[in-house]
């Protein structure tokens, strides 16, 4: 079948095609608001489903949307829109855990299946020096909590638990495991 991906994310695009997926790229121009007071996990599910809903599909191929947040104390941080919120957020997060839910949402002709996703993610204390330094890379800006595990934000993260490949916007096992409900 074809699968086609609701994202313009080179990391999900990527995580696919590592597992094996041919996939075509057709970014979702979704409203992206959040209702009032929804709680992380519902709100990345909410979102995955307004970006698989968004995009043009035909008969016979398989749209994956997914969304991913931040989230410190059930307060969802997304994308920085500056590099001060972006110092914000990586300074909330310094020596703390939070959590990094990843909602998906599968599309296949009248199928849909929707989940989500979560992984504990620790830091250690940062500086106002590392956190300035990693900025200037440019990095945090385009990535939920202001931080890219699988780049340069590698050395701020003490552990996890959970998918790895979650914390980086696609629980691709679990994604597996839900495809075999469209077979």
């Amino acid at each position: 079948m074809k699968t086609v991906l609701a994202s313009a994310s080179p990391r999900r695009k990527q995580i696919l095609e590592n597992a094996g997926f041919e996939v075509e790229i057709r970014v979702s121009e979704a409203d992206e608001t959040l209702p009032e007071g929804i709680s992380p996990e519902k709100a990345v599910e909410y979102l995955a489903s307004v970006k698989a809903h968004a995009v043009k599909r035909e008969k016979d191929e398989l749209v994956i949307a997914a969304d991913t947040v931040v989230a410190l104390d059930g307060k969802i941080l997304g994308k920085p829109r500056d590099e001060k919120e972006a110092f914000e957020m990586l300074s909330l997060l310094s020596g703390k855990k939070h959590t990094v839910y990843t909602g998906v949402c599968l599309l296949y002709n009248e199928k849909e299946e929707i989940f989500s996703d979560s992984t504990g993610v620790e830091f250690y204390p940062l500086t106002d020096g590392e956190i300035l330094k990693y900025i200037e890379t440019g990095e945090p800006m385009d990535k939920a909590g202001a931080y890219g595990i699988q780049g340069k934000g590698c050395v701020f993260v003490k552990g996890i638990k959970g998918d790895y490949f979650n914390v980086m916007g696609l629980p691709v096992a679990k994604l597996n495991q839900k495809l075999k409900n469209f077979d």
